[in-house]
């Protein structure tokens, strides 16, 4: 599955996911292992391949002709891609799609190979072993497409605002001319009721974007967690009198603003009752299927939380898709977790934490779940070099979107210097865990020096992370560390007071479930290997904590 709906009617597709792929293992030792795997699909999942880290072959058929588009959701954590033996494109970055266009290929059938690498190099800046498990393999969707030599890229949607009971909005459209002259066509526009038609546009060779301003969406209804309404939205290109190529995607009407105090969703002060989430499963690894996923959610829903932190990487579309329907606001990040400043040197680092950012909000933007876009978690913000990095993501996400805010979860307290760059100060606190002070007394020294020290002042304060680990069934009378009433008892008193702090406006708990670390560095930090900060186990069985976050959750609002 690649979204909860179609995405054309007219283009040629075909899933190459869903079903099996040869398996070839490339390194030593594991030759004689060839197999035939289900994709989507970590290969850490595979029996005898828990600590699997390098090289190896995935194969199957597909069956086209002419302009062939191949579109990967996710591969970790670098892909080549192999058609009819060519080498036709490379890829890194784990968590966001990439796509190849093949022109003019012969019609029939063709042998496509995905050569996967999920080692851990200097060239691979972004992935080394961390406080997650990095899994490698095709763990998304695979599509491939047969397209005109002009075709749709993207469209994208931003609500400006809404005038007597319609909704304003802007739209930009994407499309790409593969042939080497100039195309001259129809684009029509359908969403929600209304239709822009824009007769004989010139497309030259390459990229052609398009813009559409203050186009008129009337009696639109407005998104919201309480009113998750959703619009689909058809592109459609005609030459010669018939329909070349069609685009569909789905979009909701909402508004997000920032004020000195407050995030505001549609005007209204929102109060951020969240969970952290990693893409993580025993059985599936990063690769959750729809219902894995939809039933996190309803947990998290059950809970009482109304929005979930994509940590440390984009999520799957599906993620989002489901979150749009669901009604629950989602901060998406770039992919970079607790990189110091002597890795952020890396020459590969910043060109490709700028590449995750691009392709995360291309691909992404239509969601109205998203509200927020975060970046580098607890990276080198107290550093001058870190400083130049931070300065030219939070650039970037701006030219590529201007209507959400953006943040950075940092830790480094009295030392950061760079509260000044993000719309919204978020920091990770953990309160009766790794600090002896209260909750409301270390989020009021943070937010203190923020606002004095740190040039923060002016900015809404959020909570990206709290929390404390617990074991799963280890009960302890006497609350010992790692025991579920120690976890319950720490949260309870944690959630109590932030959400009683007037000036903190909600906070993430870290973490919904409990999830795999890296073998290297990390097993031995952590019992079970895991990190056991879950409210539920990895296997969503639910702690002592989950009732109690849930009663507490329960009695506040989305709202502030």
């Amino acid at each position: 599955m690649i979204r909860l709906f179609n995405t054309h009617k007219i283009r040629k597709t075909e899933e190459l996911s869903g079903k099996l792929w040869n398996f070839t293992p490339m390194e030593k030792g594991y030759q004689d292992k060839k197999c035939k795997v289900m994709i989507p699909g970590c290969l850490e999942n595979l029996p005898g391949f828990g600590n699997y880290r390098g090289w190896a072959a995935y194969e199957t058929e597909f069956e086209g002709g002419g302009n062939i588009r191949l579109e990967f959701k996710g591969v970790s954590h670098f892909a080549k891609i192999y058609v009819d033996d060519k080498n036709v494109a490379e890829h890194y970055g784990s968590y966001t799609p990439f796509a190849v266009c093949i022109k003019a290929l012969e019609p029939g059938k063709h042998k496509l190979v995905v050569l996967v690498d999920n080692a851990f190099r200097e060239e691979y800046a972004l992935d080394m072993p961390n406080d997650y498990m990095s899994y490698g393999g095709i763990s998304r969707g695979v599509v491939m497409e047969m397209i005109p030599d002009l075709y749709i890229k993207y469209v994208h949607v931003t609500p400006l605002h809404k005038n007597a009971g319609n909704w304003i909005i802007n739209i930009e459209v994407m499309c790409e001319n593969l042939s080497d002259e100039e195309v001259e066509a129809d684009l029509q526009i359908e969403l929600a009721g209304a239709v822009y038609l824009q007769k004989g546009q010139h497309f030259s060779p390459g990229e052609n974007l398009l813009q559409i301003k203050n186009m008129e969406i009337p009696n639109a209804e407005t998104w919201a967690p309480e009113n998750p309404i959703l619009y689909m939205l058809e592109a459609k290109l005609y030459g010669n009198g018939k329909i070349l190529d069609d685009w569909i995607d789905r979009t909701g009407f909402r508004t997000v603003e920032v004020n000195e105090k407050d995030i505001l969703l549609n005007g209204k002060p929102l109060r951020i009752k969240g969970f952290c989430r990693h893409e993580d499963h025993p059985q599936y690894g990063c690769a959750l299927p729809a219902q894995a996923i939809a039933y996190d959610l309803q947990m998290i829903r059950d809970l009482g939380a109304n929005s979930v932190r994509t940590s440390h990487y984009p999520n799957d579309e599906l993620f989002l898709d489901l979150c749009d329907e669901m009604g629950i606001l989602v901060w998406e990040e770039n992919h970079a977790r607790g990189i110091e400043e002597v890795r952020m040197k890396n020459p590969y680092f910043e060109p490709q934490c700028e590449q995750v950012i691009r392709e995360m909000i291309t691909e992404h933007y239509n969601h109205p779940s998203i509200y927020i876009w975060g970046i580098l978690n607890e990276c080198g913000s107290e550093t001058e070099y870190g400083r130049i990095c931070y300065r030219a993501q939070y650039e970037l996400i701006r030219s590529l979107d201007s209507s959400r805010p953006a943040t950075s979860a940092s830790c480094k307290f009295n030392a950061d210097i760079c509260q000044d760059l993000p719309d919204v100060c978020s920091w990770n606190i953990y309160p009766y865990w790794y600090d002896e002070r209260s909750a409301e007394q270390m989020a009021r020294d943070v937010l203190t020096w923020v606002r004095t020290e740190g040039n923060g002042a002016g900015k809404p304060f959020l909570v990206s992370e709290i929390g404390a680990g617990g074991i799963y069934a280890f009960r302890d009378m006497a609350h010992d560390i790692w025991s579920e009433d120690l976890q319950a008892e720490i949260l309870g008193k944690q959630l109590t007071e932030l959400l009683a702090y007037e000036d903190c406006v909600g906070m993430y708990i870290w973490q919904f479930c409990d999830v795999r670390v890296s073998r290297i560095d990390w097993a031995m930090r952590r019992p079970k290997s895991r990190n056991n900060k879950g409210v539920v186990d990895e296997y969503r069985r639910p702690k002592m904590a989950y009732q109690v976050v849930k009663d507490i959750f329960h009695q506040f609002s989305d709202y502030r």
